[in-house]
């Protein structure tokens, strides 16, 4: 019997398309009014819940009908670091999150998609359960900062800062062990 690999067109790669194409939108919302009307941001918290929530919804599409593909291995972390990015910066731009944040956690996301790059000639490095932790950390994270939070109780506020807080220490956390794989797999191809 002979099994074709699936189409690169498929439904789970539609979906990352997707998510791909609302970071506009959502950046466009939480822009909006210099970033400070309640309906905008609101609007872009949607926009960044739905397109983070759908990051679950296209692998398990492509686990489920087998149509997993290069695509959209190469596609779903392109989304994921376009949407949190994007999140981030348009914060730190509107002075809601300090830069340093920011800068931390996207040096650490580009830094570990580059390294995953040059050691793919030894071998995949799959995300990690802390890297999963991260990912979800920083979504909570940046969707309590999304929210009016001039406007809510201030425990909303804390929260946010305390889930801040938790997804810098595991993106830095995942980050080192993400570096002490790679150094093992590269050690290990050499001997």
């Amino acid at each position: 019997m002979v099994t074709t690999a699936p189409s690169r067109w498929n439904v789970a790669n539609a979906v990352t398309l997707a998510r791909i194409a609302l970071v506009p939108f959502f950046v466009l919302a939480l822009l909006a009014e210099d970033g400070r009307s309640t309906g905008w941001r609101l609007t872009a918290t949607a926009i960044f819940l739905l397109a983070a929530v759908t990051d679950r919804l296209d692998g398990y599409l492509a686990r489920r009908d087998n149509l997993v593909t290069d695509l959209g291995k190469l596609l779903d972390p392109i989304a994921d670091k376009l949407l949190i990015g994007a999140g981030l910066i348009c914060l730190s731009v509107l002075g809601d999150l300090s830069w340093w944040v920011t800068v931390v956690i996207l040096v650490r996301e580009l830094g570990i998609t580059a390294m995953r790059f040059m050691v793919l000639r030894y071998a995949v490095m799959p995300a990690s359960r802390g890297g999963k932790l991260k990912t979800v950390l920083q979504v909570v994270a940046i969707a309590l900062y999304l929210l009016p939070l001039d406007e809510l109780p201030e425990v909303v506020h804390v929260l946010a800062m305390l889930a801040m807080a938790a997804a810098v220490v595991v993106t830095l956390v995942t980050g080192a062990d993400y570096v002490r794989q790679a150094l093992r797999l590269r050690q290990g191809a050499r001997a």
